[in-house]
């Protein structure tokens, strides 16, 4: 057991996953695949699926909410869980806020001008790397958080848009090897279609894990 700054005890298990997590998102931004990302939509799609749906899996076991209401004060520990009753949090907080945010966002980069866009602006492309890192926490969290939330959608709410956003996942990587999305860029149609593999493949996996942990998090809960 690592012990926290109030001196109780913190699961070496969730420090594991929560360091995976940040890992992942290091490796995911690091300069030598952004660079090859850049040149390469097989790359990209790799570290879109790195820092956008496997590390969030492993940072919402890290629990980090918990452990920053642990190691905070007590009044500023109020201070945030009050804010985080604020009705903007709640509206963010609900299923299909996080599903638009998460599995919409991948449609407006991939159908749209944006990608092509993102390759001749950087801080366009800082940008877009921030929504994918925030939104693929954000729907992880909702999804199946195990930090304790009073926000917390109901079971079915959380599955039902599980399936809705592997199904809208699914469509989305067909539709782009079927007609070669993204366009305007120096791919060619056999890297586009690898990425659209790679995307469909990978996402299901993710997806699984994902579900498997909504799933746990559900029979614990039902186990209290």
């Amino acid at each position: 057991m690592a012990s926290s700054g109030l001196g109780r005890g913190w699961p070496l298990q969730r420090s594991f996953f929560f360091a995976l997590g940040m890992g992942l998102v290091a490796y995911g931004l690091s300069p030598a695949l952004m660079t090859a990302a850049h040149a390469d939509l097989r790359v990209h799609m790799t570290q879109h699926l790195l820092i956008g749906m496997f590390a969030p899996l492993a940072l919402v076991l890290g629990q980090p909410l918990t452990l920053l209401l642990r190691g905070l004060p007590l009044p500023l520990a109020r201070r945030l869980t009050g804010a985080l009753h604020a009705p903007p949090l709640r509206w963010l907080m609900h299923p299909l806020s996080a599903l638009l945010l998460n599995v919409g966002g991948m449609y407006l980069l991939y159908l749209t001008p944006l990608y092509a866009a993102m390759l001749e602006n950087g801080w366009l492309h800082l940008l877009i790397h921030f929504h994918v890192i925030a939104a693929g926490f954000l729907y992880t969290s909702v999804i199946a958080g195990v930090d304790p939330s009073p926000l917390r959608a109901s079971f079915g709410w959380r599955l039902g848009t599980l399936l809705a956003g592997a199904a809208l996942h699914a469509v989305l990587g067909k539709f782009m090897f079927a007609e070669l999305y993204p366009r305007d860029t120096a791919d060619s149609a056999e890297v586009i279609e690898a990425a659209a593999r790679r995307m469909y493949y990978w996402g299901d996996l993710a997806e699984a894990l994902l579900a498997g942990l909504l799933f746990w998090g559900w029979l614990k809960a039902r186990d209290r």
